[in-house]
């Protein structure tokens, strides 16, 4: 099966234009990222304020975001393939449009339309970080892969951020339905500007697509290495506390009494705190090496998730600065898992290994999100639902430091 490593792989041979290469494709993929997570968490922000038009209960969305990356997790396990087929331009532009039509049907505020468009979200959050893992990889040279790929994956968390921030200001004033139609504004546009910017070129079609085959190559590709059979199981755990996080953040501070606004803040420090520890946790990956950062990154997360079961104890200061470390921590591992997955294998097969990689860290978020709406039904506090899941943490951090000390 053909791969079109040849013709992106020109960038390195340019000598002095590398630079704007790295930059030009840097700025396009965090874009990107940035839109794809803002429609992925868009109702968690306002999950409060939406319920009663759905008609059902705010923790609801726990489930929703585990439709989305259910559906995610499929597209995934395909994108290699997808990308082979279509180049990985037309698979971004392919994302933008899941993103901006599903934008439109949540407007609806029927539940069934919530969960097609929860489908087609996870469709294009599937196939948009496989993508982007084959455009990035083509012109990053190897000692720069974990700050490069932390750099555009902190679209993640600055994503969590507008939609933390943007939506929970916007929806009382223009209404959320209207809110939600405006956000698939960008998406559309940047549609168009893929277009305008062109890429690498389109490689070479295969006769036929042959899915089942490809998808057995990429799961042979992870599960054949002992490094990233460990970064995809690790994606998978930190994957379900991430999302759980960002799912719960608001709606968990608003239960404890916190006004809706003022909630949206904290969550809003709390993605920025994430944006931050992206570059910060990438930028050490590289100097320290991955796992020992992935290590690090459980430790402190599990001590911020038994802290958050006496969340009403502690002083409003210290709650914050809990949840900011948490988010700083949770959401700034999945840039180093991504460069240390190309680090163990061939250039050319990075967007394979990324797409069958991913299929675990979505199954994490499937799961994740829908386990803690499940605890919280039982027990009632959703401080005691993150203590009753940082084994989760601790379970990532021991994986992480013995692949660290085997090397």
């Amino acid at each position: 099966m053909t791969q079109p490593a040849s013709p992106q792989a020109a960038p390195h041979s340019r000598g002095p234009s590398a630079g704007p290469s790295i930059a030009a494709a840097l700025a396009t993929t965090t874009t990107i990222q940035i839109l794809s997570t803002v429609t992925a968490l868009a109702l968690t922000g306002i999950a409060p304020l939406v319920a009663p038009d759905f008609g059902l209960a705010p923790h609801y969305v726990g489930y929703q975001i585990s439709v989305i990356y259910a559906a995610g997790m499929m597209a995934s396990a395909f994108a290699g393939t997808l990308i082979q087929h279509r180049g990985p331009v037309q698979v971004e532009q392919l994302a933008l449009g899941c993103f901006g039509t599903a934008l439109l049907l949540l407007a609806s505020a029927n539940p069934w339309v919530a969960v097609l468009a929860s489908i087609v979200i996870g469709i294009g959050y599937g196939v948009q970080n496989p993508a982007s893992a084959q455009i990035l990889g083509a012109v990053t040279p190897p000692h720069r892969r974990s700050l490069i790929f932390s750099i555009k994956q902190a679209g993640v968390p600055i994503g969590g951020v507008l939609a933390s921030l943007l939506l929970p200001a916007m929806a009382p004033r223009l209404g959320w339905q209207m809110s939600l139609t405006l956000l698939a504004i960008p998406c559309f546009a940047m549609i168009g500007v893929l277009a305008l910017k062109g890429g690498p070129p389109r490689p070479t079609r295969p006769p036929s697509v042959a899915l089942w085959p490809n998808f057995v190559y990429e799961q042979r590709l992870v599960w054949g290495s002992a490094a990233l059979r460990s970064l995809a199981v690790l994606g998978m755990l930190y994957s379900s506390l991430q999302l759980s996080l960002s799912a719960f953040a608001v709606i968990m501070l608003v239960d404890h009494g916190w006004p809706l606004v003022q909630a949206g803040l904290v969550a809003g420090a709390l993605q920025a705190c994430g944006a931050l520890g992206r570059v910060s946790w990438g930028g050490l990956g590289d100097r320290f090496g991955g796992f020992a950062v992935l290590a690090l990154i459980g430790a402190v997360s599990m001590g911020c998730m038994i802290a958050l079961w006496q969340l009403d104890a502690l002083p409003i200061w210290v709650q914050i600065a809990v949840l900011c470390l948490f988010g700083f921590c949770m959401s700034g591992w999945n840039g180093v898992v991504m460069a240390e997955c190309t680090h163990h294998c061939a250039p050319e097969d990075a967007g394979r290994v990324i797409g069958g990689s991913l299929v675990y860290t979505f199954l994490g978020v499937m799961i994740g999100p829908a386990a803690m709406a499940t605890i919280y039904a039982w027990c009632g506090d959703y401080g005691t639902s993150f203590l009753l899941v940082s084994w989760v943490a601790a379970l990532g951090a021991v994986i992480a430091a013995r692949a660290a000390i085997k090397g």
